[in-house]
């Protein structure tokens, strides 16, 4: 085993850092962070979540926030230091798309989160992210330029085709066969991981991260330890350095003791 001297972490979230059973954050992981401030490295959110719907971890008191999948970068005192948008032509596409055919969807912008055409397995999906269904849509009143992050309510065997054919300057990437999360093209954890490593002068050689799901899997590959979690998707554990148990079996802190970072 390689000696590591890190001195960031990020992580993921739901099924992550929040269990799904609980919907809380074990207490194994809050002592873990606290030791990791302890020592001075870093500790960072990247998740797939809206800025507006983190608040819920907020008091572990973490240095930084990757959101919207690397869409929006801000520190522990509000600096943003990247925010991009989906291409506005995109937005309009799916509005458009949705005048003709049935679709579920929803836009997330700083301010707000909206959705169009609530079934009841997305309102059960709100329901595991102890999340609220959000208000619908004016789909006459769009702020094209303001979507940070869409979710498209579609199984996989249906997104390549509507990426290419609605969606052409943004990509897909999915935690749940239930939707995708998309954002512009380029754009991802990974993007967020070097604006926070450039922020506080890190080599990428320096970082850890743990993830569970699809969207962190780039993540997971351009730090210098990707762990998994014991509950993430077998692509995931796949292309981890390692893997650990899963969030309500002490995960975290069980990969931190593995690496001596604790």
């Amino acid at each position: 085993m390689q000696d590591f001297t890190i001195k960031a972490v990020f992580f993921d979230i739901d099924g992550t850092l929040l269990s799904f059973k609980t919907h809380q954050v074990p207490k194994s992981t809050e002592e873990a962070i606290k030791k990791l401030k302890e020592r001075g490295i870093k500790v960072i959110v990247s998740t797939g979540r809206s800025i507006n719907s983190i608040d819920h971890v907020k008091y572990l008191n973490f240095d930084g926030f990757i959101t919207f999948n690397g869409g929006y970068c801000v520190t522990r005192e509000g600096e943003v230091l990247f925010r991009q948008a989906i291409d506005p032509r995109d937005i309009q596409a799916v509005l458009n798309y949705a005048k003709d055919h049935p679709l579920s969807f929803s836009f997330m912008s700083e301010e707000k989160i909206t959705i169009h055409d609530v079934t009841p397995e997305i309102a059960g999906m709100y329901a595991h992210l102890n999340l609220p269904v959000p208000p619908l849509v004016d789909v006459d009143n769009v702020d094209l330029s303001s979507v940070l992050q869409t979710n498209i309510f579609l199984g996989p065997e249906d997104e390549s085709e509507f990426m290419q054919k609605v969606m052409p300057n943004s990509l897909a990437s999915r935690w749940t066969p239930l939707f995708a999360d998309v954002n512009p093209k380029g754009q991802s954890k990974q993007v967020g991981i070097d604006i926070f490593c450039a922020h506080f002068g890190l080599d990428i050689k320096q970082t850890m991260a743990f993830g569970d799901g699809g969207n962190d899997i780039t993540m997971l590959k351009h730090v210098a330890i990707g762990v998994a979690m014991g509950n993430a998707n077998p692509e995931v554990k796949e292309i981890a350095d390692y893997v650990t148990a899963d969030v309500d079996s002490k995960g975290i802190e069980k990969a931190l003791q593995y690496y001596k970072v604790i």
